[in-house]
């Protein structure tokens, strides 16, 4: 039975988390249909947004604490895929949404934070769990702490404590926070807004917001401006430019059924 299920409608692919009796943990097997659902979508063009959602009550608890058990003396541990999901999601070109309607703990917030939005419900929980577990957060420290403001980082790491949605709406972790009911509706309103960028324009986009910058400004402006007068003069800029002329949707932009 599959452990992650993918719909696509209108442009925008959901991969749904659906292992709800072990509480959607980080098992090899789940990552491994995660990454190719994440491949099938790299190549598809049709698809233009990626939402990862769940089934059950929780987004995701974090590694699975009995294949790491098992695999600790005889191979390699969920741990060591967890870093080829997150930086497939990190260096995913299209747009991801991550949909949290219930709590996550340790390698869970690896996946919200490597999300470009993340929308969660006011119930939802959140907790940096390893350091009671005596492990560290090592490897969703790559997507994690480019979110956080660094004394937010500091305090949740070293006490592990639950905070809420509304905390981690404020320490960078999640975009925004609703009720259960409107959860669907907000995501929706996201993707909608997402797929009338360019795919090529949300691309370069997101690499401006991994980018690490030059050290001149100068060096860096010039850099920048080469990039954008590429975009400008390519057929998905020139075909940009004129819908917004002519106030029509762009070519990209998929039909609503």
């Amino acid at each position: 039975m599959a452990l992650v299920r993918t719909v696509t409608d209108a442009g925008v692919t959901t991969m749904t988390l659906d292992s709800p009796a072990n509480r959607n943990a980080l098992s090899t097997p789940l990552m491994r249909e995660l990454l190719n659902a994440l491949a099938e979508a790299l190549t598809d063009a049709s698809v233009r947004v990626v939402v990862l959602s769940h089934t059950g009550p929780v987004f995701c608890s974090g590694a699975d604490l009995k294949e790491t058990a098992e695999a600790r003396e005889t191979g390699r541990v969920p741990a060591e895929l967890l870093a080829d999901v997150l930086a497939a999601l990190w260096e995913f070109p299209k747009p991801v949404v991550a949909r949290v309607g219930g709590p996550a703990r340790a390698g869970g917030l690896g996946l919200i934070a490597a999300a470009d939005i993340a929308v969660c419900t006011d119930e939802a929980t959140f907790a940096f769990s390893e350091v009671r577990l005596g492990v560290i957060p090592a490897v969703i420290s790559a997507t994690v702490l480019p979110r956080l403001a660094p004394r937010a980082a500091a305090e949740l790491y070293l006490t592990g404590d639950v905070f809420d949605g509304f905390r981690a709406r404020d320490v960078g972790l999640v975009t925004a926070v609703t009720t259960a009911g409107e959860l669907d509706e907000t995501v929706s309103r996201y993707c909608a807004s997402l797929v009338r960028g360019g795919p090529l324009a949300l691309a370069g986009a997101k690499q401006l917001l991994r980018r690490t910058p030059n050290e001149s400004v100068r060096e860096e402006l010039a850099e920048l401006s080469q990039r954008s007068a590429a975009y400008f003069r390519s057929a998905e800029g020139r075909e940009g430019v004129a819908a917004f002329r002519e106030k029509r949707d762009a070519v990209w932009v998929p039909v609503t059924r």
